[in-house]
């Protein structure tokens, strides 16, 4: 193992170890009915915020090392808890449609993991890391008017660390 992968798991465990720190990880202890200022106080400040059709508010809580987890929490026009969702899931993905937009993705599951942009095809690329049995990245591809034109599953980078080291000289 050289400096490099030490420094990343060094890091990865230190963001884990504040994340548990500062605020609860998921909300599972909430219930249904519980108000917004409960579930702020339990999970800390939210990573994004989105108006339901209902008139009421999702509320977007980013969490894990390397964003492998997303919890989206809908509250009614009251502030009430209604139902609650880890959403970096394979079936959320496989449920985005072509064309949808920025905002639809957003709603659907918060913020990327990391943006790129991919200058031969003209795409905006969001990568959305999740607990997967293999080390991969579910990607949703924009286009310039901001409508998702390619989406699809690629290997994780963080996944190559090991395998440049290991590589023979």
């Amino acid at each position: 193992m050289n400096a490099m992968t030490s420094i990343v798991r060094l890091l990865a465990a230190a963001s884990a170890a504040l994340l548990m720190s500062c605020a609860g990880y998921s909300p599972g202890s909430l219930q249904q009915g519980a108000s917004r200022d409960e579930a702020v106080r339990l999970m800390g400040a939210p990573t994004g915020q989105y108006a339901l059709p209902s008139g009421g508010t999702r509320l977007e809580f980013a969490r894990g090392p390397f964003g492998k987890h997303t919890y989206m929490l809908d509250f009614d026009a009251n502030g009430r808890l209604q139902r609650w969702q880890q959403v970096l899931t394979e079936a959320n993905f496989n449920a985005l449609q072509m064309g949808m937009s920025r905002d639809e993705v957003l709603m659907k599951l918060g913020r990327p993991s990391h943006t790129s942009y991919i200058q031969w095809q003209k795409l905006d690329l969001w990568s959305y890391r999740y607990d997967a049995v293999f080390c991969q990245w579910f990607n949703v591809g924009f286009s310039a008017q901001g409508k998702v034109a390619d989406l699809g599953y690629t290997p994780d980078p963080m996944c190559d660390i090991n395998d440049k080291d290991n590589r023979p000289s």
